[in-house]
């Protein structure tokens, strides 16, 4: 796995992680099928984007709001 890929793959489970944190009633398949989904994982795996190599905690902020609001901050 390339390091790229590999960031990537981290970065998704932290986001799932905090996803859970924030809402300990998901289990972390749904976690996994809420980042998957969103507009944040694409912009994750969008190399222009450098999300990937963000801290975790940065990334989230953009997947709460777009939770909340239905499209990304």
């Amino acid at each position: 796995m390339s390091e790229r890929n590999q960031m990537i793959a981290d970065m998704v489970k932290n986001l799932a992680l905090l996803l859970i944190e924030q809402n300990p009633d998901l289990s972390m398949e749904q976690a996994l099928s809420i980042v998957f989904n969103s507009d944040t994982y694409q912009k994750v795996l969008n190399e222009r984007t450098t999300f990937y190599y963000q801290s975790p905690g940065y990334v989230f902020s953009f997947l709460d709001a777009e939770l909340k609001n239905g499209k990304m901050g």
